[in-house]
């Protein structure tokens, strides 16, 4: 199997404008991609990441050839797979592109050998003589880890053997684009987690460009080199998984990536790119997230349990609050936090577990270089109107 990263410079799946509605049973309209254009390189690895019926797996479904949007172009490797204008709707198995699904799709009368053979054997054109399809199934369950299970059926498997010979599959093919529709919700934790870092593994050595839908955060952190996180049928951020969590554009990706600490109040001063916000727990300083701010606004100022700290003594930062601990939870590696800081529930998570008593008061601070200020509009669903775009380009460092 050669390098697919190779085989152009150029970007390597395109999608332009593109949209899909879908028409409820009471006539309501749901924008499922909602004028959504991004790109993905050579050898990147990019996550669409958001809940349940945000999109992500329509979009997914398009590039695949598998949903028809309504507008919109998609093109694969410089060629073009769809376009409302010029109307082009090229058929799925003529794109070239492999896919992995939730359910494994696998074929439960064929042996592991012939499913992982199928899209090879299945071609009309360019079907590779039977030594070389054996060539390649070997060495696709080779790179996955299960050479000795090709003459068993997928009955006969684990959940994660059968997610193997489905990527195995997917592989075979050698195709420079693979989609992954949440390939790894249907295996336990500790089987995911290994398979998280061995398709990581095999994605760098092969090359192949990766368009990966999920809705967990830690998952997308892990794979990705750029995360899409998707909100309604809108990209609402794009970046790399250090600035999706550190630099949230919206409230929303603020509190759907991780945990977050959220102090709502008013801007009273502006100095720069810094802002004075006015909460009920008191003042909070942080940095703007973009331009167009004024005094009086309302706002978010968010912050990550980590970037916290929790003393017994009144602390020398600027953003510090006292109050009340009335919770704490070890969990292995560090002990959350639950605050009391007058209406204000804090969290905050520490590497000891013995600062401060339940029932015991203590202090709170974080540096204002931690906290970030968002507006407030699209609190729960929306984008604000200064919301990071749409475009994600360019191969991965």
């Amino acid at each position: 199997m050669g390098d697919a990263s190779q085989a152009t410079s150029g970007p390597v799946v395109e999608v332009a404008d593109l949209r899909k509605q879908f028409r409820r049973g009471d006539s309501t309209v749901v924008n499922a991609i909602d004028d959504v254009t991004l790109s993905v390189g050579p050898g990147e690895f990019l996550v669409l990441l958001g809940p349940s019926g945000c999109g992500k797996t329509t979009l997914l479904r398009s590039i695949a050839g598998l949903e028809q949007p309504d507008a919109g172009t998609i093109r694969v490797s410089g060629t073009t797979q769809f376009s409302s204008a010029e109307q082009v709707n090229v058929p799925p198995e003529r794109r070239r592109i492999s896919m992995i699904f939730q359910s494994y799709a696998l074929w439960p009368h064929m042996t592991v050998f012939d499913n992982v053979a199928y899209p090879l054997a299945s071609r009309r054109k360019d079907r590779p003589r039977r030594d070389e399809v054996r060539r390649r199934v070997r060495s696709a369950l080779e790179m996955v880890g299960i050479p000795d299970l090709e003459g068993q059926y997928p009955s006969q498997m684990s959940g994660g053997q059968q997610q193997r010979v489905a990527l195995a599959r997917a592989l075979v093919s050698n195709d420079q684009v693979v989609l992954f529709d949440e390939p790894l919700s249907n295996v336990d934790a500790k089987v995911r987690e290994q398979l998280r870092f061995e398709l990581l593994a095999m994605q760098r050595a092969l090359g192949f460009s990766a368009v990966f839908v999920t809705h967990d955060q830690t998952e997308a952190m892990e794979l990705a080199h750029r995360i899409a996180v998707i909100d309604t049928g809108r990209v609402a951020q794009l970046g790399t998984p250090q600035e999706v969590y550190q630099q949230p554009a919206t409230r929303y990706v603020a509190n759907f990536i991780g945990a977050v600490n959220e102090m709502v109040g008013r801007i009273t001063r502006i100095d720069g790119g810094t802002a004075v916000v006015e909460c009920a727990a008191g003042k909070v300083v942080g940095s703007l997230a973009g331009a167009g701010y004024a005094v009086g606004d309302e706002v978010a100022a968010i912050w990550r349990p980590e970037r916290g700290a929790l003393t017994r003594e009144e602390p020398t930062e600027v953003n510090r609050w006292f109050g009340r601990l009335v919770a704490s939870m070890f969990v292995g590696s560090h002990t959350e936090y639950v605050i009391s800081s007058g209406d204000q529930r804090l969290r905050l998570w520490s590497p000891r577990s013995d600062v401060v008593a339940a029932g015991k008061d203590g202090w709170v601070s974080v540096p204002a270089e931690d906290v970030r200020i968002l507006p407030l509009e699209g609190a729960a669903t929306g984008v604000p109107a200064h919301a990071a775009g749409g475009v994600l380009a360019g191969n991965p460092s």
